[in-house]
């Protein structure tokens, strides 16, 4: 690999650390915007809509500027708006009349980031002349969900030493990270996504091709496997064990996003020898299994082994999605990576929106909800021999490319 860009994968590595602060911060200061704000929590639950809402709408309509633009000039737009989201949010909700607008004007700004680093990351990262993209992918995945446990320990431990009541002095500290990665991406080589003389495909393009749709069924049903575990870990583990809410949240979403991050650090290390195709056909049966144990098997402990075995499994399925689609469709450009960001987003709100919805309708049996969600994983099993199909058919060597080590 061109050592210039040693640095450029570091930067994308910290930008998913980012993506994990903006997501997974806030939603630990929920009950302390309750008491200290006197906002009620059906209010506050629409800061969580607000951000993963208007991340898909970023999703879409930045194909219209990023090439534009350019991929520097929009890390840099994504890290500021991220930083000053959370910088803003120990000023604003003190000094407008109504708090929650402060909040919300928050959530904006760095939902905004976070739409533009989920678009932008995985391109960079796939434009690096790295030897083997598919397993520097996985890697550069893994970094969201260590990010994710950073965030929920050492928030916890701050809380813990300084006080629930400092957290805006915490806020700021998140906001350096993105501050520091943006003064990063000013400096670091980026290497254009398509080749020199050949133009990304447009939309219309990239509709008319049927791998494209299939590629985001494997998007949708990648995001819908990961998160309708991963959003209803914390709930399995305190109604199950009947243990705190504390305690909920490091037995059950922390041990998710640990299993799956070193999924995705193992194939990052070792997926030079290891057939992308086989392993995420395993890691999908595996999903299945894991589905199986959280409904079925009666034992809380075991369920919620269950919940740890669906992180490991679920790991290489967004990453792996990426890097089949770049393999299938090399002139996807940014149109490719921004759709299949607003797939697998999609996936994430229909993944826990169907476990919900199912379990209420059962009595809030919240197994039965996880059990009806297997249709995800299947999804993926179905739309990964689909692609094969299909890309045999049109492309033997592409095939060969993805599929052959």
């Amino acid at each position: 690999m061109d050592n210039r860009y040693q640095k450029t994968i570091y930067a994308c590595f910290i930008g998913y650390i980012v993506q994990a602060i903006v997501n997974n911060f806030v939603p630990l200061l929920f009950l302390t915007f309750n008491r200290s704000y006197g906002i009620p929590l059906s209010r506050i639950t629409m800061l969580v809509t607000f951000n993963f809402g208007l991340q898909l709408l970023v999703d879409l309509v930045s194909v219209s500027f990023v090439d534009r633009i350019g991929y520097r000039a929009s890390m840099l737009l994504a890290h500021v708006t991220a930083a000053a989201g959370l910088l803003l949010l120990s000023v604003l909700p003190e000094v407008m009349a109504d708090p929650f607008h402060g909040l919300l004007i928050c959530v904006i700004l760095y939902a905004v980031g976070g739409g533009l680093l989920e678009v932008l990351v995985s391109p960079v990262m796939e434009a690096c002349p790295t030897r083997n993209k598919e397993a520097a992918m996985s890697l550069l995945h893994s970094f969201y969900c260590w990010g994710h446990v950073g965030v929920v320990l050492l928030s916890t431990l701050f809380f813990r030493l300084a006080g629930i009541s400092r957290w805006k002095i915490l806020a700021v500290v998140w906001a350096v990270i993105p501050l520091c990665n943006a003064f990063l991406f000013i400096r670091v080589p980026i290497a254009p996504l398509v080749k020199e003389g050949e133009k990304g495909m447009t939309f219309r393009e990239l509709f008319s091709k049927k791998v494209f749709w299939i590629l985001m069924l494997m998007m949708v049903c990648s995001g819908a496997s990961e998160q309708a575990v991963s959003q209803w870990a914390s709930a399995l583990a305190e109604k199950g064990l009947g243990i705190s809410k504390t305690l909920g949240d490091l037995l059950g979403p922390m041990c998710f996003a640990i299993f799956m991050g070193s999924s995705r650090a193992f194939y990052g290390k070792y997926g030079e020898n290891i057939n992308l195709e086989h392993f995420m056909t395993g890691s999908a049966l595996l999903c299945c299994v894991s589905y199986l144990v959280i409904a079925l098997v009666p034992s809380p402990v075991i369920a919620l082994s269950g919940c740890a075995l669906c992180g490991l499994s679920v790991g290489i399925m967004w990453p792996g999605s990426f890097s089949t689609a770049s393999a299938s469709m090399s002139r996807g450009g940014t149109a490719l990576f921004a759709l299949l960001a607003l797939g697998g987003d999609l996936g994430c709100s229909s993944g826990p929106t169907l476990a919900g919805a199912v379990s209420s309708l059962l009595g809030d049996n919240l197994r039965m909800g996880i059990l009806s969600a297997l249709v995800f994983p299947v999804g993926l099993l179905a739309a990964i021999r689909l692609r094969k199909r299909i890309a045999i058919k049109d492309s033997p060597r592409v095939s060969s490319d993805i599929n052959g080590k």
